[in-house]
């Protein structure tokens, strides 16, 4: 079960990670084994199903959106904790509603994420 104060926490570590442009610390909430799903993801990696697996594929998406993104900032964040996974809510690029539904291995690292936008 994951608490609302682990659940902050982590949500803060991972907002601040992204303000900061900062690859490497963003990289480290997740899973070698990630399964990432964006509706994003066709737009910036040409992969129509907007679904990446693997850390190495989602390391040269994420690379190219703090480059396409110059100027993000993610704002308005607030951290859901659920049995085994975390919701994140904030404000995002081009002032979009995100929800990013984040799923934790056993080693407290992200597994699956499912995000969600709304304008």
């Amino acid at each position: 079960m994951i608490t609302e104060q682990q659940a902050a926490e982590f949500g803060r570590e991972w907002i601040d990670a992204w303000n900061r442009h900062d690859l490497d610390a963003i990289l480290a909430h997740y899973d070698e084994g990630i399964v990432f799903c964006s509706p994003f993801v066709a737009k910036l990696a040409g992969e129509p199903s907007g679904v990446l697996t693997g850390l190495a594929r989602l390391r040269v998406y994420f690379a190219e959106a703090l480059k396409k993104y110059p100027d993000l900032c993610f704002t308005e964040m607030c951290a859901l904790a659920g049995v085994t996974s975390i919701t994140l809510t904030y404000r995002s690029v081009a002032g979009l509603h995100a929800a990013e539904v984040m799923t934790l291995g056993t080693g407290g690292l992200v597994v699956r994420v499912d995000a969600h936008y709304a304008r």
